[in-house]
């Protein structure tokens, strides 16, 4: 049985998109100041995340919690 060809690097970022938004999540880029990234690092570390989009989201979370009447 043939192997199929492989896939290319746009198609792998493809599904890798696709698996995410059936997750219920979206990729986003964004560009901060290293003080702010080493903040999200702190951060991870301090709750033993596993990413900084789980540092991120832990913040968001926080302020929420604090802004909710």
């Amino acid at each position: 049985m043939p192997r199929p060809a492989p896939l290319s690097p746009a198609e792998k970022v493809r599904l890798y998109r696709q698996r995410l938004r059936a997750a219920g999540s979206e990729e986003v880029l964004l560009q901060l100041p290293r003080a702010t990234v080493a903040m999200l690092d702190a951060v991870k570390e301090r709750y033993g995340l596993r990413n900084r989009s789980q540092a991120f989201l832990q913040l968001i979370d926080q302020k929420g919690a604090v802004t909710q009447p």
